[in-house]
């Protein structure tokens, strides 16, 4: 049967479904981002149209003139590479058309948890204290101190205030928190 009228699956795909959990947005939901990382997204799709695809597509295109495809190396590995940078142009062209910059500067009700905050919280349990700013799923990195907002923290903490002690399930089992600052920057 001719491939045309197979549906096959390399993993081409460029919706949430192949992506882990954590990067999945929730159905319905708006793609809320910080103007970092909107910029970050549109910066990296620019590096890939610009630079890095045609590039490519004349490296493909040189291995191609060399004859013999099925075991062409260059050619191959090239065309396998093309795929996964087409897949990631079309996810990151979603994300950003789905993009709402959310610029935490201009939120009305500083006291309160809002995307976009930066949350300095105490472990009730350890006495720890810890800092973390709230933003989008493509920007999320906790070495960093970002965490996306759809975590189960971010969800717990969100509309807290200053004061406020919240409970969270975390991997390691309940924990409360008690809210020790917010600031938006």
């Amino acid at each position: 049967m001719n491939k045309a009228f197979v549906k096959e699956s390399d993993g081409d795909g460029d919706g949430d479904e192949d992506l882990a959990p954590g990067l999945r947005l929730p159905a319905g939901s708006k793609n809320y981002m910080t103007r970092r990382g909107y910029d970050a997204l549109r910066a990296e799709l620019d590096q890939l149209v610009r630079f890095e695809r045609p590039k490519l597509v004349e490296t493909v295109a040189w291995a191609a003139g060399n004859g013999d495809r099925s075991e062409n190396g260059d050619y191959i590995y090239g065309k396998k590479r093309l795929r996964e940078i087409d897949r990631r142009i079309r996810f990151l062209i979603k994300r950003i058309e789905n993009a709402e910059v959310v610029d935490p500067e201009r939120q009305r009700e500083l006291e309160q948890v809002f995307f976009g905050a930066t949350v300095s919280f105490r472990d009730l349990d350890t006495g720890e204290e810890q800092t973390l700013q709230i933003v989008g799923v493509d920007e999320a990195d906790a070495t960093q101190g970002r965490i996306s907002w759809i975590s189960p923290l971010a969800r717990a903490v969100l509309k807290a205030r200053v004061g406020d002690v919240v409970r969270f399930q975390s991997p390691a089992g309940l924990r409360e928190l008690e809210i020790v600052g917010v600031v938006y920057v």
